[in-house]
């Protein structure tokens, strides 16, 4: 199983989201939602439209059962109040656009394997490798740690963790030390600049 990495480059989520934005106003606050809440796809796909109308979500996650309360960004808020607008409060955010094969109902929510191949078409545009289902849940958590590295114990709170090293290791900061440590060693002035963060 490859291990999913987040996106690291904030000019990069811009791009992404414009991306998402020009074709399609379900699939940008889809995006949106995960890289601005940290849920995991499972979660977002769940989203119904009178979960979303105040200025936050409050849930249950489907995998640990744990109560969920997050701000929805403001951002996006305009961009989600005409999505809504003539949908019921009942209505999934992020419906299908297909009939469900076994149910044979229609506007349920997509799964997640729309959901990977929906962030691995805009991948391949940004040239990024290794994105999956959690690439937005660790976009999230690792752009608040680079943001604040005081964020990590929020983090592990958010993300039911109990060691620091699990938290940094998820969001892809870990690997980001080995890769700064490894180029110190083989040429210190070049490592210099990379690693000013660090």
């Amino acid at each position: 199983m490859n291990f999913v990495q987040p996106i690291r480059d904030p000019v990069i989520i811009e791009g992404i989201k414009s991306y998402y934005r020009n074709r399609s106003m379900r699939d940008y606050l889809f995006f949106c939602f995960g890289i601005y809440s940290g849920l995991r796809v499972s979660d977002l796909c769940r989203l119904q439209a009178g979960m979303v109308r105040d200025s936050h979500v409050n849930m249950r996650e489907k995998k640990n059962k744990h109560r969920k309360r997050f701000i929805i960004h403001p951002s996006i808020r305009e961009d989600l109040d005409r999505y809504i607008a003539t949908m019921k409060d009942t209505d999934f955010l992020f419906p299908s656009r297909q009939r469900k094969k076994k149910s044979r109902m229609r506007f349920q929510p997509f799964d997640r394997s729309t959901a990977y191949k929906m962030l691995n078409k805009a991948a391949k545009q940004f040239g990024l490798h290794e994105i999956g289902c959690h690439t937005m849940r660790k976009t999230w958590g690792y752009q608040l740690y680079i943001q604040d590295p005081r964020n990590l114990a929020l983090l592990m709170e958010m993300y039911g963790h109990s060691d620091p090293a699990v938290t940094l290791r998820y969001i892809g900061f870990t690997q980001d030390m080995m890769d700064a440590a490894i180029i110190r060693l083989s040429n210190p002035q070049i490592a210099t600049s990379r690693t000013h963060y660090l």
